[in-house]
């Protein structure tokens, strides 16, 4: 697997730079702000960013940008909500593990979004990072495609909690959603390791163990994704911060546990790809040696009638049988009685 290179080499800390590919043209900002009673959304201008009001005592507010190429704007909402610059460092740069971090008036939560494309047999990562601060929640997406469309609708229709909770909760719905979307790529990667057991026991062409290290590669990223998140989602589970209500807490301890179910299943769709190539193996040489056997059958077949064949066909002069009128005739009914009686004896110790 090939390395990216690093972008941010000498660089001081807390410098803002963006360190993966461009997914987005433009980035694109969404604006929530809700409680039990209240509800208004709004997606501003770019540029109306510094507008955006501090948070109201009673309100949720929630805002979300899709799109990490554009430090400058990155930058303008880090000086809005007095954000550290290593926050901002960490949000920017892709290469960055999940993680979760602490800090006097915020917490820090950085994840990996998965997408599994069955045609290709391809993983695909995105960067996801929250802030949570006082009666606010900033969300940062690296690609244009709206991970939390479904919590976006629960919120405006005032289905389940969110509506009646706080910004902890709703870091929490977020997390939960961005997990849930796992198991859905595990189920899409079970199924094409089914089809390609399927196809190793009815046809275990070339091509399938380059299919097969493909998608060892491809599991290799979804552990590498997920394990990393059981130590950050632990520690935000056990977390004292004074931001994370004990009733939140409770959910984020089954976020824990999703986190583990998650991890295990990965450990075993990686051992079914190695029992597979396992399987492979064993099919080709299986075939292999229904192949030999098939051809050392023969060869015993024709061994006897080789011999009668090369014994009659010397030229000696003497041989009693050359002279005899009907000789060729019993010399062939001789080797097809030999032959049949093996193939005979063959399919009787069911050699083939």
């Amino acid at each position: 697997m090939k390395k990216k290179p690093r972008k941010k080499t000498g660089l001081p800390p807390g410098s803002i730079v963006f360190t993966g590919k461009r997914k987005i043209d433009q980035v694109h900002i969404n604006y929530l702000e809700f409680n039990e009673e209240k509800f208004a959304e709004v997606s501003p201008e770019n540029q109306s960013i510094k507008s955006f009001h501090r948070p109201v005592d009673g309100l949720v507010q929630w805002y979300d940008i899709r799109g990490l190429h554009d430090v400058e704007i990155i930058s303008r909402i880090g000086n809005t909500f007095e954000l550290h610059p290593l926050i901002l460092e960490d949000i920017v740069d892709t290469q960055q593990r999940p993680k979760y971090e602490e800090y006097d008036d915020g917490i820090v939560v950085v994840i990996k979004a998965l997408s599994f494309d069955p045609a290709t047999v391809s993983v695909k990562t995105e960067q996801v990072s929250f802030y949570l601060g006082p009666g606010f929640l900033l969300s940062f997406q690296e690609a244009e495609t709206d991970l939390f469309q479904q919590i976006r609708d629960r919120i405006r229709t005032s289905k389940g909690r969110i509506r009646k909770k706080n910004t902890d909760y709703l870091v929490y719905a977020l997390l939960d959603s961005v997990m849930d979307n796992y198991y859905v790529i595990l189920d899409e990667i079970e199924a094409v390791i089914e089809k390609l057991e399927a196809n190793i026991l009815t046809n275990p062409g070339k091509t399938i163990k380059g299919e097969i290290h493909q998608l060892k590669q491809e599991m290799l990223i979804v552990r590498k994704t997920i394990a990393p998140m059981r130590e950050a989602i632990s520690r935000f589970s056990k977390t004292e911060h004074e931001l994370i209500s004990d009733n939140t807490k409770v959910f984020l301890r089954d976020l824990y546990d999703h986190n583990v179910q998650l991890l295990d299943t990965a450990e075993t769709y990686r051992d079914m790809l190695n029992s597979l190539q396992d399987l492979y193996l064993s099919e080709i040489s299986f075939k292999m040696n229904e192949v030999m056997q098939m051809l050392t059958l023969i060869t015993s077949i024709f061994v006897p009638l080789s011999f009668l064949a090369g014994l009659y066909g010397m030229n000696f002069q003497y041989i009693p049988e050359l002279q005899f009128r009907y000789g060729y005739f019993i010399l062939l009914g001789v080797m097809v009685l030999i032959g049949g009686s093996m193939l005979y004896f063959f399919k009787k110790e069911k050699w083939f």
